[in-house]
């Protein structure tokens, strides 16, 4: 496999007594055919004691060959730029990850060249696909919220997900139960009159349903609750969405700023089929989110981790890419990502933390795929949430270290 091309090294030290090194490397955007076009990948490199740590803009994000509406365009038509972003998923991540790890440790002793890898949600599916395809080049693996369903196509994933979604939407009203009436009333004025955002978006009633995003993060229905309250507040007052709730609104979601996000999303779980926008049609199984079940006396719904059709027509960077999305939801020849008769046999360790309440990424699935990967240690919990890496990282890093460093017998 091909070694990345170091293009550009700059050395600085920062407080905290830490050398910080960015690194610009070179690396074919299909490594299947080295010659037809390269990505700019960049990564940062933190050493305080004897190991560095890298922290990589993953292709298509970050300063890695960044993909926006606008950087997209220059790769032609919807069809060629579907083309391209066929090469933005795991499985092309993970040999840009071990081409640079061939890079810089070309000059290191045979016995130290390789690496541990930490994946925290995507990231760990990132790692399971790394094991699958090039576990000489790991010393060890940690994954945090992130054992990813081995499944060929998405379908039952959602399935399972919009059960978790439904869970926390009632958890979210039984802390806030006010908020019931203030969401459906928010609804309704959403549903008569489009309202423009300050970047050009629109906040129409299927994005405001879209604030279920954060149900599954440590904080996040405070999160939702504040956002309700506000809109509240202003509707009241002054009978319109003031300036401030506006921005609110239009920077919530990630979408506009990461519209690699939306556009192969659903891809990361397919495997010689196609995606067929899964949650829109899974969604549609449960009457919890039909338009009309607020209007039953029930509770207004919020939506998860999915991405629907309409969101082409409400975030602006989206709007240019809608035909680009739906050629990806039709491909139907992904490569495998996942290489099970490896993980079977799998040598490396790999420590593992998953969640039984994660919104993200089902516990049945995460607790299947732990239990097919060969020395594969799991900490399973029920005080934490998906986001638990950065919220609770003290608390988690001492448990995934005593899986590595202790033994139960």
């Amino acid at each position: 496999m091909s070694v990345a091309k170091l293009l550009e090294r700059n050395v600085h030290r920062v407080s905290g007594k830490l050398q910080v090194s960015e690194l610009f490397f070179e690396v074919p955007k299909d490594y299947s055919k080295p010659g037809d076009g390269s990505l700019r990948l960049f990564a940062r490199s933190v050493e305080r004691f004897e190991n560095p740590i890298l922290f990589l803009d993953q292709r298509g994000t970050g300063l890695s060959s960044t993909v926006t509406a606008r950087t997209l365009a220059r790769q032609g038509n919807p069809a060629e730029q579907a083309a391209y972003l066929k090469h933005f998923r795991a499985d092309s991540i993970v040999r840009d990850c071990e081409a640079i790890r061939k890079n810089l440790t070309a000059e290191y002793p045979e016995g130290q060249r390789k690496w541990s890898i930490m994946g925290q949600s995507f990231g760990g599916f990132c790692s399971v696909n790394y094991l699958s395809r090039f576990p000489e080049g790991l010393r060890e693996v940690f994954t945090c919220g992130g054992l990813p369903p081995l499944v060929k196509q998405p379908d039952e994933v959602y399935q399972k997900l919009c059960e978790n979604v439904i869970k926390r939407n009632q958890a979210y009203y039984q802390k806030f139960p006010e908020d019931v009436k203030r969401a459906k009333d928010i609804l309704k004025v959403l549903e008569e009159k489009r309202i423009k955002l300050p970047t050009d978006g629109d906040m129409t009633a299927a994005r405001f349903v879209q604030l279920g995003f954060y149900f599954g993060f440590h904080g996040g229905m405070d999160t939702v609750h504040d956002i309700v309250l506000r809109c509240t507040s202003d509707l009241d007052q002054f009978g319109f969405l003031t300036r401030p709730t506006l921005a609110i609104l239009d920077g919530i979601l990630p979408f506009d700023n990461s519209v690699l996000y939306a556009l192969i999303h659903e891809a990361c779980y397919c495997q010689g089929a196609a995606s067929n926008w899964s949650a829109e049609r899974m969604i549609a199984k449960y009457p919890q989110f039909h338009r009309d079940f607020p209007k039953t006396g029930k509770p207004l719904y919020f939506t998860g981790e999915m991405i629907f059709r309409h969101m082409y027509n409400s975030f602006p960077e989206l709007k240019a890419l809608a035909e680009t999305a739906e050629i990806l939801a039709e491909v139907d020849d992904w490569p495998d990502l996942y290489d099970e008769a490896q993980l079977a046999k799998n040598e490396v360790p790999v420590y593992s933390a998953t969640y039984v309440d994660d919104m993200y990424v089902h516990f049945d699935y995460a607790r299947e795929t732990a239990s097919k990967i060969k020395n594969c240690k799991h900490f399973i919990t029920n005080v934490w949430y998906h986001d638990a890496l950065a919220g609770k990282s003290d608390e988690l890093m001492k448990q995934l270290f005593a899986l590595r460093d202790d033994v139960i017998d």
